[in-house]
């Protein structure tokens, strides 16, 4: 295949300008592995670049996409060799390397993980970058120390990518949890998944005080800003909060008063530049826990076609769990 299906980005004067065009293989990057791409998805950081919403795409012109799964064509890599099922997760792809919304990749091996036995592509990229982010937010709160018996989780987004997959990881585990939503027409789904309680995201997004009532001892938080802040301010002595996401904002308005009052931490959590034995670990943790019949729930499936417009209406809040893309 000297030339595929590729989305390309070029930059425009207000935001990129998208157009599905055959790229020519010898215009790849740089890479050791090249892989066909069967599957990708599409992230909320998928949607602010193709918006243009934040300074996602740094190169231009470029494909989008920060994810996929697929099978390696050619490698120059001793983990890897032809017929491989890999899965790939952030490293810039879209962003500062040719990405995902494309039918291949050339990549650098080191940026690859193995897809875990029984995982189907498909099954990855319904979890994707987000399910992969949620279960390194859950890797982050059991190295702190934190177990169910300690009291609730809350996880604000809930109805998002990263907020799906971890109201079924922490479920799973035991967990009561709280899952913080503003589409209350998402209550049945979300408790579907192990959500114990529902509470409007107006109670989390507005300034609040320095300290609150403690309701919480944990919390998976995508969203940032006056969110954040909150979920801080009512987190139990000893407590946690593992941060993700900014779909609120990247500020955070908050005081040191639930640090050295309450001794609470808060736990940055990075799936772009995570190293790979730790990868490693939240695929097989992944493999083990995600409920299948539970992440079935909450994907749809489009075809590469569809990306753009599902990239808008993820921004938009209007888009339920996780959206996998049928590339080939």
């Amino acid at each position: 295949m000297s030339s595929f299906k590729a989305l390309v980005a070029t930059k425009g004067e207000i935001g990129p300008n998208l157009a599905f065009t055959d790229f020519a293989e010898a215009d790849l990057m740089e890479g050791d592995v090249t892989v066909r791409v069967t599957h990708s998805t599409v992230n909320y950081k998928d949607g602010l670049a193709i918006t243009g919403k934040a300074p996602v795409i740094r190169r231009w012109p470029m494909i989008p996409g920060i994810d996929f799964s697929g099978r390696v064509e050619t490698s120059g890599h001793p983990d890897f060799k032809p017929g491989d099922l890999v899965i790939l997760d952030g490293w810039g792809t879209g962003e500062t390397h040719l990405g995902a919304y494309a039918q291949k990749s050339r990549v650098n091996g080191d940026w690859l993980v193995p897809l875990p036995a029984g995982m189907t592509p498909a099954d990855a990229m319904a979890i994707g970058t987000a399910g992969y982010t949620a279960m390194l937010c859950v890797l982050a709160l059991e190295k702190h120390g934190l177990k169910p018996a300690d009291g609730p989780v809350v996880v604000t987004g809930a109805a998002g990518g990263v907020g799906s997959v971890a109201i079924a990881l922490l479920a799973k585990a035991g967990w009561h949890v709280i899952a913080s939503t503003g589409r209350a027409e998402e209550a049945d789904y979300l408790k579907g998944l192990g959500a114990a309680e529902i509470i409007d995201r107006n109670e989390l997004s507005n300034p609040g005080k320095p300290l609150a009532k403690e309701r919480w001892i944990a919390g998976v938080d995508a969203v940032g800003s006056h969110t954040l802040a909150n979920l801080l301010a009512m987190t139990r002595y000893g407590g946690a909060v593992a941060a993700c996401g900014l779909a609120q904002g990247m500020d955070l308005p908050a005081s040191v008063a639930p640090f050295i009052l309450r001794g609470v931490s808060l736990l940055g959590v990075d799936s772009v530049m995570c190293p790979k034995p730790r990868r490693l670990e939240a695929w097989a943790r992944l493999a083990s826990d995600l409920d299948r019949d539970k992440l079935a729930a909450m994907t749809s499936t489009i075809p590469l076609e569809s990306v753009i417009e599902t990239g808008k209406a993820i921004v938009e809040g209007k888009v339920r769990g996780r959206v996998v893309v049928e590339v080939g």
